[in-house]
């Protein structure tokens, strides 16, 4: 999905002799997605990353599903997730099926005692609430409010933050998340009618070579579980790097609304697709110009999916009672549509102020024991008039 980028110093043809200057040979990585058959980056170490010291015990963190299956509409106070020094710990599981997982979390501390790495999914952490710096062997990609950073699997990271407030709203998903087919050509650049371009796209851009031995504990999740591996050398040694695989940032913000004469479907707010599930963004914008128009959406029923809404900020015009981190989930199969006096309130109104994140999969979701603590019960009949 990103396009081509490197840093750092790397050979003129891969595969070749790329020798340090005491004379030792850099170790040569392929990173690759789908075999050898899609996006990949090849990284320059400045020793073998193969090295591990040890393996402790492998620990579950498997979620806890409470309610499976599910047909109520459903809220959830988000910020009432306590804040967690750790940065791990900190994470809440909220909605789950096979294909992705929805968590909450509100990390104090930054992570100085050990590394992360994703090896089942590709994560995407829509930062709500801080600052910092995702640290990667590919270099150092600054964040704030509003961003999305998009981790594909596989790839070893640390957060440093710049205080103890934040919060964090996750996706791990298992297949690769990518931006819509209707936004690229054929050569895979964003088209001029796409909602964003690739100027928008953050890369790593300072790369940092911890030339280091020692003990590095990086904590590898796969299936449910976490297994503590101690490397002998730095997770982050590049010395350079090139290909289309690493971490990036996309802010809320450099998503531009596409409007219209009259209410325009979700769709228009696409930023990422999956085969088991699309997102979208709800930005501040104008309101339809049809002379007639109600800007409030129609009532609507998903008859394919699952629809999951995180409020980020400013007043969400189609609901009532809404906060900020709340969120809610309307099943397939049940209608759906604009709170008691919303349609009214919103004609003649000129804009929106609204922040959202958007989350349609094509599976049913399961709601976990957390997320039970968490919800406002009698959210279902908040559209009795």
């Amino acid at each position: 999905m990103p396009h081509y980028h490197t840093l750092g110093q790397i050979p003129r043809k891969r595969h070749t002799v790329f020798r340090k200057p005491d004379g030792s040979l850099y170790a040569e990585q392929l990173v690759s997605t789908e075999g050898f058959s899609d996006l990949y980056s090849l990284v320059y170490h400045c020793y073998p990353p193969t090295m591990v010291l040890h393996i402790d015990e492998p620990y579950s963190v498997a979620p806890e599903v409470a309610v499976d299956p599910n047909m109520q509409h459903r809220s959830f106070n988000g910020f009432e997730v306590p804040p967690v020094d750790d940065f791990l710990d900190s994470r809440i599981p909220v909605l789950i099926n096979n294909d992705l997982y929805i968590s909450l979390a509100a990390p104090r501390k930054s992570m100085t005692s050990y590394f992360y790495k994703n090896s089942g999914a590709d994560e995407m952490l829509f930062v709500h609430r801080g600052q910092g710096i995702l640290r990667t062997m590919y270099g150092d990609l600054p964040f704030g409010y509003g961003d999305h950073l998009l981790i594909p699997r596989g790839i070893t990271y640390q957060i440093q933050f710049d205080s103890e407030d934040n919060r964090l709203f996750i996706i791990e998903s298992n297949t690769p998340l990518r931006f819509p087919g209707r936004y690229l050509n054929k050569a895979g650049q964003l088209l001029e009618h796409a909602p964003f371009c690739e100027r928008d796209i953050r890369k790593p851009r300072h790369l940092v070579t911890n030339d280091e031995k020692g003990d590095f504990l990086v904590k590898i999740k796969r299936n449910d579980t976490i297994w503590p591996y101690h490397f002998a050398t730095h997770p982050f040694d590049l010395i350079g790097w090139d290909g289309y695989h690493y971490p990036f940032a996309f802010s809320i913000y450099d998503f531009e609304p596409i409007t219209g004469r009259v209410h325009q479907p979700p769709p228009v707010h696409q930023t990422f697709e999956t085969p088991a599930f699309v997102m979208c963004a709800f930005v501040p914008r104008l309101y339809d110009y049809h002379p007639d128009s109600i800007p409030a959406p129609y009532n609507h029923s998903n008859v394919d999916s699952d629809e999951v809404l995180y409020y980020v900020d400013g007043d969400f015009m189609s609901r009532n009672n809404i906060r900020k981190g709340m969120i809610t989930l309307h099943p397939t199969g049940i209608p759906h549509g604009p709170a008691p006096g919303a349609v009214e309130r919103s004609i003649g109104a000129i804009e929106t102020k609204e922040l959202a994140v958007m989350v349609d999969t094509f599976s049913p979701l399961k709601i976990t024991r957390q997320a039970l603590a968490l919800e406002n019960p009698d959210y279902y009949r908040s559209w009795l008039q």
